[in-house]
């Protein structure tokens, strides 16, 4: 039989555990599943109902019937599917070893504080994924050259607004703005000029949420499901409307 204590500190852990895992670009019911084998491994029931920018979380006691309810807000960080696979694992562990909450708390904070990607990698990492969309997409090489050196700047740009604080429909404005502009000097040479302004923003697609938003939806999560597709779609129009720009000024280079 578990204590108020002891249901509060392991609702406490819980609720970081499924928000942080939220935040990192996990769809619902992965989370859900993922709390709640951590709670069978400390002896409690866990439910959980999110939200698109919050979560709540009730722990409860099978034996005394007492329960704990928290709202957790859900963090905006980066994607990351390794460590949502390692947070995964560790739910495994917990269940399979009889880990102690102590034990639990020990390694999330082990796997959280690991370091990210080095963000020069992932730079150069993108911008040739992006220079493959060119040239899968009919660009010859001097249009794949320019994508890539557009999307280098483009994500740059990105990621110095993020650490910034800036707000996202903005950065992705313009960001998209950037590339775009920068994918414009394919005119000057001669090559296909329209695959590379067409593909240069295309880095900025919202894919994980849109996905993860279908996948909700699927799994009778309708509500987080539609609130992320609709912040998916209005980041596609964040870039429509960073790449229209782009074209308002060139327009009359492109005719």
């Amino acid at each position: 039989m578990k204590t108020q204590q002891e249901l509060a500190e392991i609702l406490g852990f819980v609720a970081e555990y499924a928000a942080y895992q939220l935040g990192s670009g996990v769809h619902t019911s992965r989370s859900i599943r993922n709390s709640r084998r951590i709670g069978e491994a400390l002896g409690v029931d866990v439910q959980l109902s999110s939200f698109q920018k919050s979560t709540i979380l009730t722990v409860l006691d099978p034996e005394s019937g007492e329960a704990v309810t928290r709202v957790a807000e859900i963090p905006a960080l980066p994607i990351s599917f390794e460590r949502n696979s390692d947070l995964s694992a560790l739910g495994w562990d917990a269940l399979d070893e009889g880990l102690s909450l102590d034990e639990i708390r020990r390694r999330y904070r082990a796997l959280v504080e690991k370091p990210r990607m080095d963000p020069i990698f992932t730079l150069l990492v993108v911008g040739l994924a992006n220079a493959s969309f060119c040239r899968l997409f009919g660009g010859d090489w001097t249009a794949v050259g320019v994508v890539f050196t557009a999307t280098l700047v483009g994500f740059a740009v990105k990621q110095r607004m993020q650490a910034r604080g800036v707000n996202h429909f903005l950065i992705f404005i313009c960001a998209a703005f950037v590339a775009s502009l920068c994918a414009s000097a394919a005119l000057c040479f001669d090559c296909a000029a329209e695959v590379a302004l067409a593909t240069s923003p295309l880095f900025l697609v919202p894919g994980v949420p849109l996905i993860n938003g279908v996948i909700d939806i699927v799994e009778g999560h309708v509500l987080i499901g539609v609130s992320r597709l609709v912040n998916a779609m209005l980041l596609i129009v964040c870039i429509a409307v960073g790449l229209s720009a782009t074209l308002l000024m060139i327009k009359d280079s492109l005719l």
